[in-house]
């Protein structure tokens, strides 16, 4: 039996993206409001101003590594991740010039909280599936020059745990990333967890991570093996932090 035809970047059968790419005009338009624009909205800005004296001060947020950041064009910024805060301390070095695109879970979007995600740079993902949309949406966002971020873990790493327990890396930033076209850059962070103590939030930003070799491999080889090598760019920034 002929195996169906799949998308270079996640190997879903080809007649399932033509479903979603055949979807009402309703839910289109939907997609286009969740892209936005690549600047932040007023609302992120507004709290971005308001909470970056908390962070540099009373937290003592420090970033490092800036200039390895693409100034133009979409990127994947994939982290560690240990708090659900991991995203503010991120992306709020890019700010004003840039903000950070992430997932957030369905069951979140609900009135009015659906429309703070949304101005907070989020969008929709169905937890626990395969969510064709929101992969699609991401690789559309990294495509239109929005930068987003993913954490390779999924879920939050508890320290102390023996590492067979710790939970599996997931691909997802990688195939974003190669799908997309854009590079896909490391980044460790370091006391979102321990925010009761006042920090200190260290940052920091590596280099890109090569893929132009792995563009022409089989798909979940490629992914794989960029996910590897992600995985020990992250662990090595995360050295000393």
């Amino acid at each position: 039996m002929r195996a169906k035809p799949t998308c270079p970047l996640c190997g879903i059968a080809s007649d399932a993206l033509g479903a979603i790419e055949s979807r009402p005009a309703a839910r289109i338009q939907a997609r286009r409001e969740i892209l936005g624009g690549v600047r932040p909205s007023p609302f992120y800005s507004l709290v971005a101003a308001l909470s970056w004296p908390v962070l540099r001060g009373l937290f003592r947020l420090r970033a490092e590594g800036r200039e390895n950041l693409p100034t133009e064009g979409g990127y994947v910024l994939s982290a560690n991740h240990v708090s659900n805060l991991d995203p503010w301390p991120l992306g709020l070095p890019l700010w004003p010039k840039r903000y950070l695109r992430f997932m957030a879970k369905s069951e979140l979007y609900w009135f009015p909280l659906n429309h703070v995600i949304k101005a907070g740079g989020g969008f929709p993902v169905r937890r626990g599936e395969r969510d064709i949309e929101a992969i699609e949406t991401a690789v559309q966002l990294a495509r239109e020059g929005h930068v987003v971020a993913m954490f390779p873990h999924g879920t939050r790493q508890r320290k102390g745990l023996v590492k067979r327990y710790q939970p599996k890396e997931h691909t997802g930033a990688a195939r974003i990333a190669l799908g997309a076209g854009v590079p896909l850059v490391p980044a460790a962070i370091a006391g979102t967890d321990r925010l009761s103590r006042l920090g200190p939030i260290r940052v920091r930003y590596g280099k890109p991570i090569p893929l132009d070799d792995l563009r022409d491999k089989e798909p979940s080889v490629a992914a794989r093996e960029a996910t590897d090598r992600l995985m020990a760019e992250i662990e090595r920034l995360g050295e000393g932090l």
